[in-house]
């Protein structure tokens, strides 16, 4: 699932692309993809892009009249554009598109699990309500930090991810985090001490401002095409019986539902191997 970095990269790669374009067609290839009735989308046509920001995962497009067309990719939704008289490639995949004089915003999605969603919105209060509320990590200090991910008694994994914990962050940068910090992924929040803490929040500061920062660099040149859970560089995310790039043991994974943890043995669990089996049942549910 595209995560904070990813997010802000397709919102810096939108407003260099729509900000100020008038939105002149809607297509919904997928009706199941749009999830609100009213107002009807159709009624964006002819509107102005004002404002384009992340919202936790998702990502919010605002038109005059405070109009909202709010997009979660969930884990195989991607945005790709085409600019004016490009072939838009409309396949199976293809959800939707929104045409502007400049080019076309499609909405793609792989595979047979159709996750992905569209909100069209009136309002702030309306957008503030699609919002699970967790705390912005990087406009957050570090007792407002440590408060929110302290406030139950979960596995530090389990409240990394939780979007109601702290906006944006998701299965692959809190593998990078938690190996950044030398944390296993599963102590718990209440049984973290000062110095874990504070390697925590520095952790989760460095992390994203780095991936940000390159992400950004690179959606300032071209659209972003290869948004991918497991991006080359990550220390850990992926990286399954690869070698550590801090002390080179191999890279162990615990895997649970439709995701998997990776981590660093001799970095973040004192050498120690953590179960699988009893592992995903204790991360699932925290």
């Amino acid at each position: 699932m595209p995560e904070l970095p990813d997010i802000a990269a397709y919102v810096t790669a939108l407003e260099e692309r729509i900000a100020g374009q008038t939105l002149t067609g809607v297509s919904i290839a997928k009706p199941f993809v749009l999830r609100t009735a009213d107002p009807p989308i159709s009624t964006l046509a002819g509107h102005s892009v004002r404002e384009i920001r992340r919202i936790g995962k998702r990502i919010a497009i605002g038109f005059d009249d405070d109009l909202w067309i709010v997009i979660h990719l969930m884990i195989a939704g991607r945005l790709q554009w085409r600019a004016a008289g490009a072939n838009l490639g409309v396949n199976r995949a293809t959800l939707a598109s929104f045409t502007f004089p400049n080019g076309t915003l499609v909405l793609t999605e792989a595979g047979a699990k159709r996750r992905a969603s569209i909100h069209v919105v009136g309002g702030e209060a309306a957008v503030a309500s699609i919002d699970p509320g967790g705390i912005e990590p990087l406009e957050s200090d570090f007792e407002t930090f440590r408060a929110a991910l302290s406030a139950e008694n979960h596995t530090i994994k389990r409240a990394l991810t939780d979007p109601h914990v702290i906006s944006g962050v998701g299965n692959a940068y809190s593998d990078e985090i938690l190996h950044a910090a030398r944390l296993s992924p599963t102590v718990l929040t209440q049984k973290l001490d000062d110095a874990q803490w504070k390697r925590l929040y520095d952790a989760t500061q460095a992390t994203l401002h780095l991936w940000i920062d390159r992400f950004r660099a690179e959606a300032a040149t071209e659209f972003p095409t290869g948004v991918t859970a497991f991006r080359q560089g990550m220390a850990v995310h992926g990286r399954f019986r690869k070698p550590c790039p801090v002390c080179g043991t191999p890279v162990q994974r615990i895997r649970y539902a439709d995701n998997e943890t990776n981590y660093c043995p001799q970095c973040q669990t004192g050498g120690k191997v953590l179960a699988d089996r009893a592992l995903s049942r204790l991360l699932k549910r925290g």
